[in-house]
């Protein structure tokens, strides 16, 4: 990953005081003041300080499946610009959802927590959006690509198809929980089959 952000940053260069990310999609986003006002105070009333001084948002005119998108540690949310015609309950729910991510992130610190875990969970009840989903069901063509690969375990015969390799071994999380405490044990190991 280190190599990929080497790379964007000799090709495209980087700019002082900005991500590489930034860098690279900086050319294309458009910032909208009016949102990361809001986003900071609601942060602010939630007792982070430090996320309200740096929170930015902006629109992407480069997103074409996504609605909306947080960045950490940057503190940047990305909204796909199709939202300002949609109905402005679904652009004030999506960017809720992004900040509840940086929420999340945020009071966690260090700790690594999962992407849509209890934290998130927490983070938009405290934003008013306790029932909110992981995925969005709004208007946006939606990408779909051939899984080329199945993960099977040998206990349960559950299987997990996916679009690219693992890269390292697995097991399934099921037969771990139930016969291993939780922890990985090679008898639950994943065996990969290729389709097609």
């Amino acid at each position: 990953m280190v190599w990929v952000f080497r790379q964007l940053e000799f090709r495209f260069g980087r700019e002082p005081g900005r991500s590489v990310r930034e860098s690279v999609a900086g050319a294309s986003l458009q910032a909208d003041p009016g949102l990361a006002a809001w986003c900071a105070e609601a942060a602010q009333n939630l007792g982070l300080p430090g996320l309200a001084r740096r929170v930015k948002v902006s629109w992407n005119p480069r997103m074409r499946t996504t609605a909306g998108r947080a960045w950490w540690p940057e503190r940047a949310i990305e909204l796909h610009p199709k939202l300002k015609a949609l109905d402005p309950v679904q652009m004030w729910r999506t960017l809720k959802h992004e900040l509840a991510h940086l929420v999340a992130y945020e009071r966690a610190g260090r700790r690594r927590i999962q992407v849509h875990g209890p934290e998130w969970e927490q983070a938009c009840g405290d934003l008013g959006i306790g029932d909110e989903k992981a995925f969005h069901e709004l208007p946006f063509r939606r990408r779909r690509m051939r899984k080329k690969y199945a993960y099977i375990c040998p206990v349960c015969w559950s299987t997990i198809e996916r679009v690219k390799k693992m890269p390292h071994a697995v097991a399934c999380y099921d037969c771990c929980r139930k016969f291993s405490d939780g922890k990985f044990d090679t008898k639950y190991r994943l065996v990969e089959k290729r389709i097609g």
